[in-house]
């Protein structure tokens, strides 16, 4: 049940971030188009109704009261604010300077859709849905530049991991940087081989995962940072796999299906040291929430009867 004075400051909050979709429409219809176009940031349409699902799931447990919150209205007013400065800064005619003010353009709305809430719903409400709202910062796409050094860093360490593999295997080749020169073929890593989408969709599953299944932040943490070297290693032996077949089978198998269609199956793979991790941490919790032996219980909740002589 909404208490009556929360309903009106919720019928507010949807009118004023009505008012806002409406104020950014443009940008937001950029925003759909560029990642209708680009399949590195189809996600970012799946963003928001992620944000309102969490929400939604948690709307029971929710405290409907209302306190200010002028210093974050204050802050984020002013990222926004300063976003949309710097959008118009940004010259040039170049598709690279449009992707930049549809990035800046978008951390300005996501900012001052941040700061209307705070201002409608209060600091305890906006408290309560921290992650869902800091979520939708994945809704601004990575600049250019921002997506070259990710890919390039991707890239680099995927050829390092490569070439610890091939030295396990006790394969024969010659590395220098990223390319391979195996007895039959060489092979480039190129920047298609970084593996950027599946670690930014990996990171992003990671940290849903965490906020749902566990309690502690330093869990999260871990959880989440797992995903990185998880996804250079996943790179490294996909490389190493297409080496060994063109070496076994031939040069053309660098033109199979695991080349070209694979890329599922090793992503799949890289899921299970993740969920394994995700099953430790789980049982972590349950056995100090349920310890199944005395001496399993936390000193603080046993209790102590008096000795009688």
């Amino acid at each position: 049940m909404i208490p009556t004075e929360f309903g009106q400051r919720l019928r507010r909050w949807c009118a004023c971030s009505g008012a806002l979709v409406l104020l950014f429409s443009l940008t937001l219809w950029g925003l759909l188009k560029y990642c209708l176009e680009n399949d590195l940031f189809s996600y970012v349409l799946l963003v928001p109704a992620i944000s309102a699902w969490l929400i939604w799931q948690d709307r029971e447990q929710l405290r409907l009261e209302f306190r200010p919150a002028v210093g974050w209205c204050i802050a984020l007013g002013a990222i926004a604010a300063a976003a949309i400065l710097c959008s118009f800064v940004v010259g040039g005619a170049t598709p690279d300077a449009e992707v930049n003010r549809l990035t800046l353009r978008t951390l300005g709305f996501v900012a001052a859709f941040g700061a209307v809430s705070f201002f409608c719903l209060g600091g305890i409400v906006m408290r309560q849905v921290a992650f869902p709202a800091a979520f939708l910062i994945f809704m601004v796409p990575l600049p250019p530049v921002g997506v070259d050094l990710l890919e390039m860093g991707l890239q680099h360490a995927s050829a390092v991991v490569a070439g610890w593999f091939f030295s396990l295997t006790g394969a024969t080749y010659l590395q220098s940087g990223l390319v391979f020169n195996l007895p039959n073929i060489t092979i480039q890593v190129a920047p298609e081989c970084s593996g950027i989408r599946s670690t930014l969709v990996l990171f992003m599953t990671s940290l849903i995962a965490g906020h749902l299944f566990l309690r502690h932040n330093w869990q999260r943490a871990v959880f989440a940072l797992l995903v990185i070297p998880l996804g250079v290693a996943r790179n490294g032996f996909r490389i190493v796999t297409i080496g060994w077949l063109c070496t076994e089978y031939g040069p053309q198998m660098i033109h199979s299906w695991i080349h070209h269609k694979g890329g599922p199956v090793f992503f799949a793979l890289s899921l299970l040291p993740l969920f394994g991790l995700l099953f430790l941490f789980r049982w972590m919790n349950n056995r100090r929430l349920n310890p199944t032996n005395p001496g399993d219980e936390p000193p603080a909740s046993r209790s102590t009867a008096p000795v009688t002589p």
